[in-house]
């Protein structure tokens, strides 16, 4: 047993036995029925949070509006959260005013999606279901607690988050909660850069790239968020040279097969090595042509990157990615100073990395 869940079960006892309701509640309980490995242990119950502070010694107040803390031991943290009701949400991300309370049902149904909304008793090896998770679970379905469009009009990033979801488990957003983001999606602009960011390269180095970028088409969040990455459709490319078919096509193959855990400039290089060939595309007698779609896809990849306020340092790798992406066709011809130099750049190993996904999503 993990150092984190040893953790977690001691914290649901020692509230049990000081006469307060706990449990295992989200993530962790539907990583543990997928049998997946679960990297985050969170506990629900109905102590305030300073009686939690008063049962642990190593423990800090991280969300003292939201009843939010944080409980160490042995290198290993969880989280533990008062149950609460939600009011009140006015920035499209977090509500405004909370309400504690005694009641699990309470604050199951404050949560977003009904996988995420699974308790688990460790006591006695039992899952209190209260949204019909398990059934999504067994049906592979992310589908929005209650009403969708509430949920989405209370945080515009559970959008983003239903995307990852899916791609990542390999589920399909469920009908109603799919047609409300298709609805939604505009809301996703009052969302902060830094938290769109996130959550798009949590999409693209979860193990499902290709997908994320499918379902974020699908439901209309490209084209808010990505609408450079959304041109990429439908742009023709020479069929000797890319027999898969258009830019679109190419970049979805070459995210197919982007490893999970990949470095998020990495996963961005892939993403927007051809973001210039909408732009310089050029029909000739022979063939089609992308004069200067690397220095363009430069550009507007350095837009993309300031925009979504990565930092300096992983906008100078991913512009680096998007430079150097085409150079490896000229390596037999670079004089061998100009070749060491090639050679030396900063994390190589990416530029290797994206040229084989480049050549393995073409001929």
């Amino acid at each position: 047993m993990k150092a984190e869940e040893k953790l977690a079960r001691q914290i649901v006892e020692t509230l049990r036995s000081e006469g307060e309701t706990a449990y295992f509640v989200g993530g962790c309980v539907r990583d543990r029925l997928l049998g997946r490995d679960v990297q985050d242990w969170d506990v629900a119950t109905s102590a305030p949070a300073a009686k939690v502070r008063s049962l642990f010694e190593k423990s800090e107040e991280v969300g003292a509006a939201f009843g939010v803390v944080l409980v160490h031991a042995d290198g290993a943290t969880v989280e533990v959260a008062t149950f609460r009701k939600d009011f009140d949400y006015q920035d499209g991300r977090r509500p405004e005013r909370v309400t504690f309370t005694s009641s699990v049902e309470e604050d199951v149904h404050r949560r977003d999606f009904t996988i995420n909304g699974l308790l688990y008793d460790p006591r006695q090896d039992r899952v209190l279901d209260l949204v019909v998770g398990q059934e999504d679970i067994a049906n592979r379905l992310v589908r929005a607690i209650g009403n969708p469009l509430e949920r989405f009009e209370e945080d515009h990033l559970r959008m983003l988050r239903a995307v990852r979801f899916a791609a990542r488990l390999g589920f399909q957003i469920e009908v109603e909660t799919r047609n409300a983001i298709q609805k939604s999606a505009p809301a996703i602009q009052r969302i902060a850069a830094e938290r769109i960011r996130d959550e798009l390269a949590r999409i693209l180095t979860e193990g499902g790239a290709r997908r994320g970028l499918e379902l974020l088409d699908e439901t209309g969040l490209l084209t808010q968020v990505l609408p450079e990455v959304a041109a990429l459709k439908g742009v023709e490319q020479s069929p000797e040279h890319h027999p898969e078919g258009d830019v679109w096509t190419h970049t979805l193959l070459l995210l197919e097969n982007l490893p999970a855990d990949a470095p998020v400039t990495l996963a961005m290089g892939a993403l927007l090595h051809d973001i210039g060939k909408p732009a310089t595309f050029e029909r000739g007698p022979d063939r089609i042509r992308f004069y200067g779609h690397v220095e363009v896809g430069v550009e507007i990849g350095g837009g993309i990157c300031r925009r979504l306020r990565f930092s300096n340092a992983e906008t100078e790798q991913i512009l680096a990615l998007i430079a150097n992406h085409m150079r490896f066709m000229h390596l037999q011809q670079m004089r061998p100073s100009k070749l060491k130099r090639f050679l030396r750049q900063a994390d190589f190993g990416q530029h290797l990395e994206l040229h084989r996904l480049d050549c393995t999503a073409s001929h």
